[in-house]
């Protein structure tokens, strides 16, 4: 199979022949990883801008006033970066309901004037309108939303508005 000269069948030289073998796996390797059904290189996909309200209740007001000097600030997730933003942040006092009569009627308390009701806004750009995902969380109505930038995070927030499209403000 080798001859005298080190040649593979007479015809090829082993070092050529590994150096071949080595550029075939490197292209084959590099063509799975960007061309593969599990590709993640997408040729502008077209994007919904969605901008939505997450309400986070009971913050500290110092905590409200670090927030407001990174506002807007890019929302991440996983250490990455996302297409999304949070424009702006409102605060009202923190207030729970209390019955009062058997009739049902309820009034709001204040329990601790010193907390907080956060209204975060944001908004972003999602590729799928069905599941709405920005990073790894979905965005709709009602549902628990962790608001995450690289400055600041709050962990039980709810979302209580949402709009899709055109429709956005």
């Amino acid at each position: 199979m080798i001859d005298e000269k080190g040649r593979l069948f007479g015809k090829i030289n082993i070092v050529d022949l590994l150096v071949i073998l080595v550029i075939v796996i490197a292209a084959a390797v590099l063509g799975v990883k960007f061309l593969g059904p599990n590709s993640t290189i997408a040729v502008n996909p077209k994007t919904t801008q969605v901008t939505y309200k997450v309400l986070v209740e009971s913050v500290q007001p110092e905590v409200y006033e670090n927030i407001q000097q990174y506002i807007p600030s890019t929302l991440m997730a996983s250490g990455e970066l996302l297409d999304g933003q949070v424009i702006a942040v409102e605060a009202k006092p923190h207030t729970t309901n209390a019955t009062v009569s058997a009739s049902g009627d309820m009034l709001l308390v204040s329990t601790d004037k010193q907390l907080l009701d956060l209204t975060f806004t944001v908004e972003c750009n999602v590729v799928n309108t069905i599941t709405s995902e920005i990073g790894t969380q979905e965005v709709r109505l009602g549902k628990s939303h962790i608001i995450k930038t690289d400055k600041f995070e709050m962990n039980s927030g709810t979302i209580t508005y949402c709009v899709w499209g055109e429709e956005a403000e």
